[in-house]
């Protein structure tokens, strides 16, 4: 395909299935505010939206320890999302994913300010042996997927907590700087089938205690638990900077330089697998997403996309730290790095996938009922 890149944001021909129309612009921007409507309240709707969820919060939590379970990472999304639940006076639970690659400020960040929000901390750690045996298994897979085993464990650790509490599940994720994220760059985060048939192509060990979910427990967490999601940030005008200035200042939150650069494997693999072996830059999507929202220029993306993705020095050294914790020689890595891509419809078991896409129309189906019908009025959730 002939480089080309969008008029209106900075998405480009490195996702191989994007579409221009005739003066230049992408389908990202095109489809822009119907996938916004389709995702997220009306500005309108929002502050009843935002009580409705407290209310409804405070209704399953009565007479727990607990009224919701949120996630954090460390990050900026995770941090804001604590901040505001304790604001809005919520009893949250937090919950933290320990993979074996938390980056020391990470580590910081997540003890001093929940501290500060006297918030209880639940840290799960994986089985290390287990885990880098998957990781291992996902780069020899030759796939731009290796970050699907830790999103999965994450996604199936916070979903089980709220099942077991019987309370509302609260995300840091959010539309404003989520909302362009190009299909072929990652694939399966749900898809407990191709996890497993990865590994058992690549791996070495069997995933006895690693955290996960099939196709069944979806239906069983939504149909029969009933669990409520709410992505909170979406309920509120959420500017990713201004919330940044705010936790620095007022929390003592220390800024990491990139997104998802709280995990030491995160940073590699989004700054040097992905653009290195597949020339996937992730910064591309998550600068357009904050165009979109009108919370950045293209200019000031374009400045920020043409800065270096790693500090020269850093890269040499995640370059011999990274292999060494995963088992691997640097010869070894770099067979790996030289491996031919492959994608996500080559290794995905087919019955599996076809269940899994059926379930997820349902779903979507249900959800959009039930808009037309209550016009957008009741809580949205995932």
């Amino acid at each position: 395909m002939e480089y080309q890149i969008c008029k209106c944001c900075i998405m480009d021909t490195s996702d191989p299935e994007i579409t221009f129309n005739e003066n230049g612009v992408c389908n990202y921007c095109l489809n822009y505010e119907e996938k916004k409507l389709l995702n997220t309240p009306k500005e309108e709707d929002k502050p009843k939206l935002l009580d409705a969820m407290v209310d409804y919060c405070k209704k399953r939590g009565k007479g727990k320890k607990y009224d919701c379970i949120i996630g954090v990472s460390g990050g900026v999304d995770s941090t804001y999302v604590a901040y505001k639940v304790k604001e809005l006076g919520l009893r949250p639970l937090a919950v933290h994913l320990d993979n074996g690659w938390d980056a020391e400020l990470a580590v910081s960040n997540i003890h001093n300010v929940l501290k500060k929000l006297e918030i209880e901390l639940y840290t799960h750690v994986l089985d290390w042996d287990e885990f880098r045996s998957l990781q291992l298994a996902f780069l020899k897979a030759s796939t731009p997927d290796s970050e699907i085993p830790s999103d999965h464990a994450i996604g199936a650790l916070m979903k089980n907590f709220a099942a077991k509490e019987n309370v509302p599940l609260i995300w840091g994720v959010n539309f404003s700087s989520e909302a362009v994220l190009p299909r072929v760059w990652s694939q399966g985060h749900m898809d407990w089938g191709y996890i497993k048939k990865v590994n058992s192509l690549y791996g070495t060990k069997k995933l006895k205690d690693f955290p996960h979910y099939t196709v069944y427990k979806r239906i069983y967490w939504n149909r029969i638990k009933r669990l409520k999601t709410f992505s909170l940030l979406d309920y509120i005008d959420y500017d990713k900077e201004k919330a940044k200035k705010f936790l620095i200042e007022e929390l003592g939150w220390r800024d990491y330089g990139g997104k998802h650069h709280e995990s030491i494997y995160t940073k590699f693999f989004q700054a040097y697998i992905l653009p290195t072996k597949f020339g996937f830059d992730k910064r591309r999507a998550h600068l357009s997403s904050l165009i979109l929202a009108g919370q950045l220029n293209r200019e000031k993306a374009i400045k920020e996309i043409d800065k270096p993705l790693y500090d020269e020095k850093e890269l040499q050294q995640h370059l011999v730290y990274v292999p060494k914790k995963l088992g691997l020689t640097r010869d070894e890595f770099e067979q790996i790095m030289n491996t031919p891509p492959r994608n996500y419809e080559e290794l995905s078991p087919k019955l599996p996938k076809i269940i899994l896409e059926l379930e997820g129309k349902l779903f979507n189906s249900l959800i959009r009922v039930k808009r037309i019908f209550f016009k957008r009025t009741q809580h949205k959730y995932v």
